[in-house]
């Protein structure tokens, strides 16, 4: 079975993320309700009548009718899939099913992927113009050339929609955003620079049209092919690359590259050598884009030149040039003003929008969702992260006051500022805050023990935290198993994970040392009661590595009922002091990120804990970055009905009046008016009614109900029950959790640890 030498997972894992539940990674679902007889009759027959008839009389009807607007079809024929070349049409439908989840996870644009089967260029331009009109886009993706130059430039003059063929012009726009800032730190001119393009691909030429439309002269760009620099009087060159031929006497890369100022690679592994890199002119600009390996690697320009400004296509390095910078941003603002092409202006606007981001002093927000790192503008962070969460609000503003301002929008945005926060709100939050964690822990290491590893699940998600560098993952369970299960999922039964259990002699000896001081007079266990425990319980046993050093934090549960885990983890590990313990959810759903609590300690808190419940919720939600908002929620709201149920959630809320806290809470209400914004003009007085992202409930039962139903029917995203109040960063995951799950909750456990780490050094 094969791994991949970059992403890191098995072949079998692979091709069960796309078979998981439903087969591949897109489905369609209704955006209005279909629930009862007039839902199916305004939907279809008769009511559909209504739109069809609106559309006939002015097809602009379309854009406000029809998901058109917001929708951009995804095309290949498979004749160049990834670097895996012609493939054919059926087999690029992962790669564009891929393509249209990045469509909808960066900038919510819906996306449908369609695989054309022919290797005629006319024959593929007829069928996507016979089909254009439902689309308000169109992405070319995987395209051999030449046929990706003329399909997109006939299609340019036949339709009235933006078409795009994203491997030219996505990566052409980042890297021009990339050259930019390169050169305005090195000091250099971009009419005067000399650039080198090795590759004369899709994408060498687009980088190198946008270039010259940018102001770098024609002659100063030098482009070479396999066979070498692409020179006038060459023969046998189509006309695509005669376009970029130049007077020249250098015939060879080792030529051409004496006193350049730029190198762009978009070709092969290895071919710029460090003895080339010598000979370039001063502070020279190095964009070495090949994937997964680049045409030099940082480290060898290093050896060689300390002066130079690096770039790649990977993201293990210093300033990643990736279209996912681009694409997603670009079709959005175009969609917006209903652009009827992407021209030079709107591609060039995107660029200057990318390089001035980087200029930019990075906000907190942003600090947090790139994992507490502040990049500064310099020859580190010439372009934003790919996750920098203010692309989605910096780029399509730019792409479209372009289209509108060089006349190609058929719709008008009358206010940027709220158009830009429109933007913002299109963002998936926990995506953010899990990158965020993620890109922070990266750099900490902590120990994670998984606790469940024979577990399959747990088990795939032990190796991905590894794998993923996110910190050093610890398998408790016996190693003859986790072997076989190591197999099953596609890997050597020699993988490099560490493997532990209670046969550790050593281990086994402190742990019960441990446990007996703690329980001998808490529960009156004898020693030999807690060398049992040690030996035959994992919860146990894990618990123990993190409370005596060999481990940072913990994750255990899945294959056993929440409430027991708990139980054995509070034998070993007492509540932070001064705080209570409870269990806390994040749920995300349609752009809203709420917490509730709690789903899974306290059955019935009382009004103290209530309130203690409120102010540790208050302290873990600023930690992810929102600022807290409490409602203690119920079947009332301001006490109408008032019932002996509702008494104790007042008493809450006046406990906290009186403790003066800092942030902002109200109650009793149900949980509508505490999230939707038209309960608003019911109850002014009120700061929370329909603000609300912290939700306190009045009990275990109602909370645990309330989020596995969103779960479950809504197809919310829920991260955790997180355990908030143990002294040490351990973790339960429910019952049935899938890797994604486990995952998560390692990260949040290795996240912990380092928060802890911090306030006991501050």
């Amino acid at each position: 079975m094969k791994k991949s030498k970059i992403n890191h997972y098995s072949d079998k894992e692979a091709l069960e993320f796309h078979n998981t539940t439903k087969s591949g990674k897109i489905e369609i679902i209704s955006s209005k309700p279909m629930t009862t007889k007039r839902d199916l009759a305004l939907a279809y027959s008769p009511g559909v009548a209504a739109p069809v008839r609106a559309i006939a009389e002015d097809p602009n009807a379309a854009y406000d009718y029809t998901t058109k607007g917001n929708l951009v079809a995804v095309i290949s024929n498979g004749s160049a899939i990834l670097g895996m070349g012609n493939l054919g049409a059926l087999a690029s439908k992962p790669v564009m099913e891929g393509k249209a989840v990045l469509f909808k996870r960066f900038a919510d644009i819906d996306s449908i992927d369609l695989e054309i089967d022919s290797s005629d260029a006319n024959e593929i331009i007829k069928s996507i113009t016979n089909f254009s009109k439902s689309f308000g886009g169109i992405n070319l993706e995987d395209i051999a050339a030449p046929d990706c130059f003329i399909i997109e430039e006939k299609l340019k003059e036949k339709l009235d929609i933006p078409v795009f063929h994203d491997d030219q012009h996505g990566t052409a726009i980042i890297t021009l955003a990339a050259l930019i800032n390169a050169l305005d730190i090195s000091g250099k001119s971009i009419s005067e620079v000399k650039i080198v393009v090795n590759g004369a691909g899709a994408s060498a030429m687009a980088c190198t049209k946008l270039f010259i439309n940018s102001g770098v002269p024609n002659k100063n760009i030098t482009m070479i092919d396999k066979t070498g620099v692409i020179y006038r009087g060459r023969e046998n060159l189509n006309q695509w690359k005669s376009a970029f031929a130049i007077e020249t006497k250098n015939r060879t890369l080792k030529d051409a590259i004496k006193n350049s100022d730029v190198f762009l690679g978009l070709s092969a592994k290895g071919v710029l050598k460090k003895e080339m890199v010598k000979s370039m002119a001063k502070n020279p600009i190095i964009f070495a884009c090949a994937n997964p390996d680049p045409e030099i690697t940082p480290e060898e320009i290093n050896e060689v030149r300390t002066d130079a400004i690096v770039a790649t296509g990977r993201s293990d390095y210093p300033n990643q040039v990736n279209n996912l910078i681009g694409f997603p941003y670009i079709f959005r603002g175009a969609l917006d003003v209903r652009a009827k092409t992407i021209n030079e202006e709107m591609k060039v606007a995107a660029a200057n929008a990318i390089a001035a981001l980087a200029k930019e002093d990075v906000p907190d927000e942003v600090v947090a969702a790139m994992g507490g790192d502040r990049p500064h503008y310099g020859k580190e962070y010439i372009i934003p992260s790919t996750f920098d969460p203010r692309l989605i609000s910096v780029i399509p503003a730019a792409v479209a006051k372009a289209a509108m301002d060089s006349g190609v929008a058929g719709k008008e945005i009358k206010d940027f500022e709220i158009y830009r926060e429109q933007l913002k709100q299109r963002l998936d939050p926990s995506v953010t805050i899990m990158q965020g964690i993620n890109s922070q822990i990266k750099k900490t290491q902590k120990r994670i023990v998984f606790t469940d590893g024979e577990d399959e699940n747990t088990l795939k998600a032990a190796i991905a935290f590894k794998n993923g560098k996110l910190g050093v993952p610890i398998l408790v369970g016996k190693k003859e198993k986790i072997k076989e299960q190591l197999k099953n999922i596609g890997y050597s039964e020699n993988f490099n994970i560490q493997i532990v259990n209670s046969t550790d002699k050593e281990k086994r000896e402190r742990y019960v040392n441990y446990l007996f001081k703690k329980m001998q007079r808490e529960q009156g266990l004898l020693e030999r009661d807690c060398d049992r425990l040690v030996r035959n319980d994992r919860v146990i046993w894990s618990s123990c590595m993190v409370a005596c050093g060999d481990a940072d934090g913990a994750v255990t549960g899945n294959t056993r009922r929440y409430g027991a885990s708990l139980s054995k983890v509070k034998k070993v590990i007492d509540a932070r002091p001064g705080e209570i313990m409870f269990g806390l959810n994040m749920i995300v759903n349609k752009g809203k990120t709420v917490f509730i609590g709690d789903t899974s300690v306290h059955e019935y808190p009382s009004s103290e804990e209530l309130a203690e419940i409120a102010i540790s919720s208050a302290r873990v939600v600023r930690l992810f970055g929102f600022d807290p908002k409490v409602a203690f929620v119920s079947h009332s709201t301001f006490g109408q009905p008032l019932t002996s149920r509702t008494k104790h959630i007042k008493d809450a809320v006046n406990i906290l009046k009186e403790k003066n806290v800092d942030f902002k809470f109200d109650g009793d209400m149900q949980p509508d008016v505490a999230l939707n914004e038209e309960y608003k003009e019911l109850y002014p007085f009120s700061e929370i009614v329909g603000n609300a992202n912290i939700l306190i409930m009045p009990g275990q039962h109602s909370a645990a109900i309330s989020y596995k139903m969103m779960k479950t029917l809504s197809g919310a995203k829920v991260i955790g029950p997180l355990l908030i109040g143990l002294a040490q960063p351990i973790e339960i995951c429910p019952l049935r959790s899938s890797t994604s799950d486990i995952l998560n909750l390692a990260s949040v456990a290795a996240y912990s640890s380092e928060v802890i780490d911090y306030n006991k050094k501050n």
